[in-house]
This record gives C-alpha cells, structure tokens and sequence, in this order.
C-alpha cells in the first residue's frame, strides 16, 4: 500500500504575538522599526501572530499589512478580530484568522479526577535533558518543568509551560510559563541568553542588567513586571 504524499499533523510552535493599539499605519511602522533597530538578530524574518483586537473597523488593513511586511516580520496570522467585513478583508488579504479560546468555567467539571488543573501539572514529570542544546533547536516541556544540565548554543530554544532551569552556559532562548502562568521562573548558572520570557513578557539580551550577565541568576514576575535577581 503506498503512503500519502501529504499528512495532516498537530504540533507546537511559539509565536510572537504583535499588538496594534494605533490605526495610522505609518507610526505603527515607525513603532516596529524602532523595535527592530534595537534587536535585528531577533525580529528579523520573524514568524508573528498581528492582534488586533484594539483596532477599530476604520483601520486600512491592507495598508497595515503592507507596512508590517515591509519591515521584514512575517504575518503568520491575524487574532482578536470580532469585526466581520475587516475579517474578510484579512482573509482576502492572503492571511488566517486564528480564534483564540476563551476560558469557561461553567466547563470546570471537565476533568474525570477530583485534582485541579495546578495539581495535574505537578504531577507531570519534570523534563530532563543532559545533552548540549545545539543551534536551532527547540525543546518543549509541556505541563512540566525543563531541566538542562548541559549548555545551550545561540539560535537553540527552550520553552516550557512550568520552570525552567540550566546549569550551564545560556545562550540562546528561554520561554516559561508560555501557558499564562505567571508563578514560573527561569533559573541560569551562566546567562548569556538572546531572550527571556515568562508568561509573554520577554527581555531581549541588551536588556538583561550587566551585574546579571554571565552570572547565577533567578528571573521571575513581581507584581507583574520582570525581574532578576544575581543568586552568587
């Protein structure tokens, strides 16, 4: 029997997510450009997902497509529209309009044991790699916290919905909590990373205080901002 030459698969990647609070697409360019003058390595050719569930139906989409593109950002797909004609203008416009879940709790009932949906986490193992993380690489530990015990090279990603921990050099990316929890942290024996997240909120590495760089270091959210803290 001959296999299928397409299939069809679930999977999962991480996306930056651009928000639009401004119609007038020429400060919107002004706005990205700034961003990607100050971390090119990063936000060059990158995949993103354009919100624009703060944008009234007066905006020109097309115009506003043609400006983010022109910076040098991919549009993956567009979130947060509730207008219907600028929905078809988008999906007109070559691009998908992705639904983002809204949380229910009248659906609280869902799960079959009597655990939370925190404690059936902690229950997940923790995630343990012990080999170097090369470039290009991207490791997931989903429900769980994600434990290095090796290097991780520039251009390599670690994204976790729990913690994440590395003994050793830190130098490429570390996304934790990207389910939303705001309790998790990024742990480094060594930070050199290009990029720190926790919940969404992220630090370019120009943004990661010098007396932190290089060195043991805690990232975590107090009262919502990002901060780190030097552990030696």
């Amino acid at each position: 029997m001959s296999r299928s030459p397409i299939e069809f698969k679930g999977s999962n990647f991480t996306f930056l997510v651009l928000y639009l609070y401004d119609i007038d697409y020429k400060i919107i360019g002004k706005s990205i450009q700034k961003k990607m003058d100050n971390a090119p390595g990063f936000l060059r050719n990158a995949p993103i997902i354009v919100n624009v569930s703060m944008l009234s139906s007066n905006v020109n989409w097309n115009h506003m497509q043609q400006v983010i593109l022109e910076t040098g950002l991919l549009i993956v797909g567009v979130s947060g529209c509730r207008d219907e004609k600028l929905k078809q203008v988008i999906i007109n416009s070559g691009l998908a309009i992705l639904n983002e879940g809204a949380i229910d709790n009248s659906h609280s009932k869902i799960y079959t044991s009597k655990s939370t949906p925190n404690q059936m986490k902690e229950k997940c193992k923790t995630r343990l790699i012990s080999s170097p993380v090369r470039s290009g690489q991207q490791i997931y530990a989903k429900n769980t916290d994600l434990v290095i015990i090796n290097s991780v090279s520039e251009g390599a990603e670690l994204i976790a919905d729990g913690n994440i921990h590395v003994y050793g050099s830190m130098r490429g990316r570390a996304l934790a909590g990207v389910d939303g929890d705001e309790s998790c942290q990024i742990f480094c024996t060594h930070l050199l990373a290009e990029l720190l997240s926790i919940a969404g909120q992220y630090w370019m590495m120009e943004q990661i205080p010098s007396n932190c760089f290089g060195k043991t270091s805690r990232l975590y959210l107090e009262s919502g901002v990002l901060t780190l803290q030097n552990l030696i």
